[in-house]
């Protein structure tokens, strides 16, 4: 479970959001800004991340806050898994990304399989929706679902690209270092787990 300072600073800042983009009165909307910033504060003070940076990344959005919705494609080939190199930090995950607003969750998952991979995929089921906090703990600013799609492969050949090194295929005991920001060991389990049992149902915090 993340830490209850980010906890509260989040609700700080939806509240100030949701304040900011509803409010009529220019007084409620001063006031609504002023706890916008007092997020930015408390994160800046306990990630030693500069208040302007945290700030661009944390309060960047207007309207309601709803959770940012992360698409990963957990894809088999003979018993091995996708998993494909991240260029920003040199760890691997499977792939995936923020969803497209104007793409549906299979769209997404298909979509970056061929980006990141250079592969061609049927997404067949739904693994899980997960909320990333609860799994997580690295005091990221955003509430995250994180959406898991079983897909099956049609095809592959990596082309070279600016988000991953390379690709390759990883039995469950001989994993790469993972970008556990993007994926935990315990998330890449269950891909295998639904694979091989493809009757269970959804799986959703």
């Amino acid at each position: 479970m993340e830490e209850k300072w980010l906890t509260w600073a989040k609700q700080i800042q939806a509240i100030a959001q949701a304040g900011l983009e509803y409010s009529k009165d220019k007084y409620d909307k001063e006031r609504f800004q002023a706890l916008r910033d007092l997020s930015c504060e408390i994160m800046s003070e306990y990630t030693e991340v500069s208040y302007d940076k945290v700030k661009n990344l944390f309060c960047n959005e207007s309207g309601y806050q709803t959770p940012k919705v992360d698409v990963r494609a957990a894809v088999f080939k003979d018993d091995k898994i996708l998993l494909v190199r991240e260029s920003i930090d040199g760890k691997w995950a499977l792939p995936g990304g923020w969803a497209e607003y104007n793409l549906s969750v299979k769209e997404n998952a298909a979509k970056e399989c061929m980006e990141e991979a250079g592969a061609k995929v049927t997404p067949i089921k739904l693994i899980s929706v997960l909320n990333r906090s609860w799994h997580v703990n690295d005091n990221y600013p955003y509430g995250v679902y994180k959406i898991f799609v079983l897909c099956e492969l049609q095809d592959i050949e990596f082309k070279e690209n600016i988000e991953t090194l390379e690709c390759g295929f990883f039995e469950l005991d001989k994993l790469p270092p993972l970008s556990t920001e993007r994926n935990t060991e315990k998330q890449v389990e269950m891909c295998f787990r639904a694979n091989i049992e493809r009757n269970n149902e959804t799986i959703f915090d």
